[in-house]
């Protein structure tokens, strides 16, 4: 009876893990956004934004984003977050939430842009 308990709770964590870090937002939308003047955010680190990246992206790593929300613009700005699975850019969907911005998508992988 134990291991099921065990078993259930790896389910909900997985469950969870990847509920969290769904994407919000198609690639259609988030085009339509970025032409009215969205920002695109890539939070991963600077090597792996220089091997590849969605053209138009600005490079801020999800470990150093809360203190670089000035670059951002107006919390009112829409801004799309994207990252390698998409659970760096809910996170950071997360962290720009909490300091107030009002319209954050997260992309999730940057797979989906295609």
């Amino acid at each position: 009876m134990e291991n099921y308990y065990w078993i259930a709770l790896a389910v909900a964590v997985l469950a969870f893990t990847w509920y969290m870090k769904r994407p919000d937002v198609t690639p259609a939308l988030a085009r339509e956004l970025l032409s009215k003047g969205a920002l695109l955010v890539d939070v991963r680190s600077p090597s792996e934004f220089s091997s590849r990246h969605i053209e138009g992206a600005k490079n801020i790593p999800v470990n150093t984003l809360a203190g670089r929300t000035s670059e951002l613009g107006a919390k009112e700005r829409s801004v799309i977050l994207y990252c390698a699975s998409g659970t760096r850019s809910a996170m950071a969907k997360r962290t720009l939430r909490a300091a107030g911005f009002s319209s954050v998508y997260n992309l999730g992988a940057m797979s989906n842009w295609s």
